[in-house]
């Protein structure tokens, strides 16, 4: 322990004199260099005994004026060197500036340590007195090895030694005109000061001439002997003391020390040490004097169980060593920092005190003293964290308490709660943010203690009631200061009301039952926010935002959320209704009076998600989604007398809840339809069920169609297309899964016989509705706001509608599932079946689809009449199945007929149309083609294949319609065929 101690010393001693011994040595070498610093001239008044020149002579006006060193015969010593520092002007005399005088201020070089200056000059003179010491030493040892002298006589002979040791000291300072170098004295000083201590140890330890009071006693003298002997000989003489006085306990006591006298003594020396270190302001004193007094705190503490007066006694020197001596011995601009650190060592000591005492109550009493201390010393700005650590301590010392006594552990907490929460209250106004942060913490530790202390089954009641009344604290501070100028500058105000906001909920999670927890946690965040408007305090209404999301938290924990989806129990969840309601009020409110505008767009996503939840827990599971829908109609109606876009946010979150209601069976009936696309056909059996689809899907469009219309200028143009392609969507979807219940084709024998008249029939309904919405005769086109818009709507639903129909005919009754190639029924009676009626469809969709592109429209009659030609034929031959195999040569002359009959058709349509069709061209290329296919058709397949009347038919048939082909073009076109100019081209 010695070595360390010392080590510790030399090390502070090294770190604080480092600055010291720099000016120190500068000034030293100015002193014995004896240059002036003076840095003006001051008027000398005319001596009276001067002679007359000197009296009538005026002050030149010099221009510079040199100050010289004037040295004695001794050679100078060899830091003597002057350097010129600056220059400056004075005043002179009745106000008159003395211009242009320069004054050369010298100073001195610094000190250079050579081998020389070090060896010769510095070291010897140290070295003499350590040696001195260690002859003592030694000559001690001579008597005692050659038994000259009795140990009483060596030990007497060592003292007088010593003392004449500092008696050779103080000669020196005495003769110091002489010796004129204060090392000899000090040198001298600490050998007799080291061969004391070093006799009175011998008288104790080796010889046993003096008990281990005496010699305790001794050392303590020779400890204050040397704070004295500092005083005169400077700071050597107090590092022996310092070492001598924390060291001569450990070098006396042998066995269980006497605690109490250790801990007067100890007080004492460190008290001297301190009271030195601010006379001759040698910090590093005092700190080293404070750490030893706190090496001598652990190990008397590391002893253990300490009775009542030893107790008293540490606990004394630890309230002496972190709150007394700590002022006494530091001042300046570091006091603050090192007083802070004793305080901090102090109340880890007085922690370790009361956890070693057993917890009792004159531990706890101790503690009580370092609390006061520490909230006296946070009066000052520097040192205010105090309280709030000593309130930490006290805080951990009463959760590790093993199982205390009720009553003790009250009366430890009220006092605990009175010292630093009666003085955060004074001050926590004219503070800052700490007392503010140490309210909110006594709060909230000292209830979180308490419960984890004495919490016991049956005592939510009690302890509810405890948090109510902790509550009160922060309340308290916050009605201390609603009238406080300065409240809304910092986060005082919000740290307190936090505090007190999560007590309450605490309470009502206790006090009330499980289920309310939710409604207890809006409560207070709504509570919150009406606090943050009545306080303009906008930290408030963050506070309560961060309640609100743990409303949310609890509710997302609950139970009741299976609900949302359809997966609960039989019978409605009241306490669930109540929660989820709660929650959407809280909501609802944030929406509507919070500061934070992006937070009250989310917020009112968030009232329509929990009022949903709220329907979800009364409304039986399959009707929820009948429910949601109903909501966003019921918001579009209310949004109706707000600002455009005011409810965007919860009409976009009905509207998201509708569509991922549908999401499931639209998902089913998209993979049937894309399955469609390549061939299969679509049984009814495969669709969602027709009650889920009317709960899911078309009960939302009708809803989503309502508002709409009734709702529809509360969102912007974006808004309205989203919802009107959403409500376009279901009802489609709706409409096509109902409609392929009439005929539900559930085999592919059905479908067969039942799929072409389906289709025909959809297609026909779709096309029915498009013309009905472009004629303006549906009713949305009436009721809109704007009727040019409301025209303009109706159009729009038209032409999808016949775009619908129109390429549902294309895709499936035309391409995918003709009956030409799959086997389906066209009807039985010639020319009276389904093939007409799907002609003709397709000619009345064309009709509008002119409007897009005439050449496309134009290209689709010409493939859908050859198409209907070629069916037509088929079905005079085979019936109402057109996919029998095999073809007769009747009909494959006729094939050949068609074709030329085609070809002469869209001639004569391509030759009547061609002044008011600009397409008309593409009519009479379209002939001509077809009129090829029958010539190669003829050559290649009939001459081959045909034999007898048959051939020759065939051929007349083909050379007349060559020949009425070419007439009608030379005739009715009238390009002759002799034109002379047509030739010359």
């Amino acid at each position: 322990m010695l070595v360390t101690l010392v080590l510790l010393v030399f090390g502070v001693m090294l770190f604080d004199m480092r600055g010291r011994l720099k000016a120190a040595e500068q000034r030293l070498a100015q002193l014995e260099g004896g240059v002036g610093n003076t840095p003006s001239l001051p008027d000398r008044p005319v001596p009276e005994d001067g002679d007359d020149d000197a009296r009538a002579r005026p002050a030149a006006p010099a221009s510079v004026v040199e100050r010289r060193v004037v040295m004695d015969a001794a050679p100078p010593p060899p830091a003597s060197a002057v350097i010129v520092d600056r220059q400056f002007k004075e005043g002179g005399k009745g106000g008159e500036e003395a211009k242009g005088i320069a004054i050369e201020v010298a100073r001195p070089a610094r000190p250079s340590f050579s081998f020389e200056e070090l060896f010769g000059r510095r070291l010897p003179i140290w070295a003499g007195g350590v040696t001195l010491a260690v002859a003592g030493v030694l000559l001690v040892k001579y008597s005692i090895d050659a038994g000259l002298l009795s140990p009483l006589v060596r030990v007497v002979l060592g003292l007088l030694f010593g003392g004449a040791l500092i008696g050779g000291a103080e000669a020196a300072l005495r003769l110091e005109d002489r010796v004129r170098d204060a090392r000899v004295r000090q040198a001298l000083a600490g050998a007799g000061l080291a061969t004391l201590y070093a006799a009175i140890l011998a008288a104790h330890m080796l010889y046993g001439l003096v008990g281990p009071g005496i010699a305790f006693a001794g050392l303590a003298g020779v400890t204050g002997l040397a704070m004295a002997l500092s005083l005169r000989f400077g700071a050597p003489s107090a590092l022996l003391g310092l070492v001598g006085g924390l060291a001569a306990p450990a070098l006396v006591e042998a066995g269980q020390p006497n605690v109490p006298l250790l801990s007067c003594y100890l007080a004492l020396a460190v008290g001297g040490l301190c009271v030195l270190s601010r006379a001759q302001r040698w910090m590093w004193l005092g700190v080293s004097a404070l750490v030893g007094g706190a090496g001598w705190g652990v190990v008397m503490l590391a002893m253990g169980a300490l009775d009542w007066a030893s107790s008293l006694s540490v606990g004394l020197l630890v309230l002496m060593l972190g709150m007394a001596l700590p002022v006494l011995a530091f001042s300046g601009t570091r006091a603050a920092l090192l007083r802070m650190g004793a305080a901090v060592v102090a109340a880890g000591q007085m922690a370790a005190l009361v956890a070693t005492g057993g917890f009792g109550l004159l531990q706890w009493g101790l503690f009580g003293l370092l609390s006061l201390m520490l909230v006296w010393l946070g009066r000052e700005a520097a040192l205010r964290p105090l309280a709030a650590i000593g309130a930490g301590v006290a805080l951990l010392l009463a959760a590790v308490w093993p199982q205390p006594e009720m009553g003790r552990f009250a009366l430890v907490m009220l006092g605990m709660a009175a010292i630093y929460g009666g003085a955060a209250l004074l001050r926590v106004w004219r503070g800052g943010l700490v007392e503010a942060g140490q309210i909110a913490g006594l709060a909230l530790g000292g209830f979180a203690v308490a419960l984890g202390q004495c919490w016991r089954v049956g005592l939510d009641g009690e302890f509810a009631l405890l948090a109510l009344a902790a509550a009160g604290l922060p309340g308290a501070a916050m009605a201390m200061g609603w009238r406080c100028g300065t409240r809304r500058e910092d986060a005082r105000f919000v740290t307190l009301a936090s505090a007190a906001a999560l007590l309450l909920v605490v309470a009502g999670g206790l006090g009330l039952p499980e289920w309310t927890l939710a409604m207890v946690i809006a409560a207070v965040a709504t509570g919150l926010l009406k606090l943050a408007a009545l306080a303009e305090d906008r930290r408030v209404e963050w506070s309560g935002w961060g309640f609100a999301f743990g409303a949310l938290v609890v509710l997302a924990g609950s139970d009741d959320v299976a609900r949302l989806w359809g997966d609960a129990a039989d019978g409605p969840g009241w306490q669930g209704v109540m929660r989820w309601t709660a929650g959407a009020a809280m909501a609802a409110l944030f929406a509507w009076r919070a500061r934070f505008a992006e937070g009250r767009m989310v917020a009112q996503g968030v009232a329509v998600l929990l009022a949903y939840g709220a329907v979800a827990q009364a409304v039986p599971a399959p009707w929820v989604p009948v429910g949601a829908a109903l909501g966003l109609a019921m918001l579009a109606e209310g949004a109706r007398k707000l600002a455009v876009g005011r409810m965007a946010p919860a009409l976009g979150v009905a509207l998201a809840l509708v569509v991922l209601w549908a999401a499931w069976p639209l998902g089913i009936w998209l993979g049937r339809v894309l399955l469609s696309l390549v061939g299969e056909p679509v049984l009814v059996r495969d669709l969602p069920g027709i009650s889920e689809v009317a709960r899911r899907i078309a009960l939302p469009a009708m809803a989503l169609g309502l508002a709409l219309w009734r709702g529809g200028a509360a969102v912007d143009a974006v808004g309205r297309r989203i919802g009107c392609c959403v409500a376009a969507v279901l009802g489609g979807v709706a409409a096509h899964v109902a409609f392929k219940q009439l005929f539900a084709l559930g085999s592919l024998a059905e479908v067969t016989r039942l799929a072409l008249a389906e289709r025909t029939l959809w297609e026909a309904v779709l096309m029915g509705l498009g013309f009905v919405a472009l004629r303006g005769r549906i009713a949305p086109a009436h009721f809109h706001p704007s009727r040019k818009a409301g025209e303009n709507w109706a159009r729009v639903v038209g032409t999808c509608l016949v775009a619908a129909g129109l390429g549902h005919l294309l895709v499936y009754s035309v391409v995918l599932h003709n009956p030409l190639w799959f086997p389906q029924a066209v009807g039985s009676w010639p020319f009276v079946n389904l093939l007409p009626v799907v002609l003709a469809l397709a000619f009345v969709a064309l009709k509008v689809a002119d409007g897009w592109s005439r050449r496309i429209a134009d290209g689709v009659r010409m493939a859908i009449i050859a198409l209907f030609g070629v069916a037509m034929l088929r079905q005079l031959f085979v019936g109402s199945l057109l996919t029998v195999r095999g073809v007769g040569q009747v009909e494959d002359i006729l094939r050949s007929v068609l074709a030329l009959a085609l070809a002469i058709g869209f001639l004569l349509w391509g030759i009547r149309g061609q002044a008011q069709a600009e397409n008309a061209r593409d009519w009479r290329i379209a002939s001509l083609l077809l009129m090829l296919l029958a010539v190669a058709k003829v050559f290649l397949l009939d001459a081959s294949g045909l034999t007898g009347l048959l051939r020759i038919a065939s051929f007349l048939a083909l050379g007349f319609s060559l020949i009425g082909i070419g007439w009608l073009y030379n005739r009715l076109l009238r390009e002759p065929i002799n034109n002379s100019a047509t030739i010359a081209a």
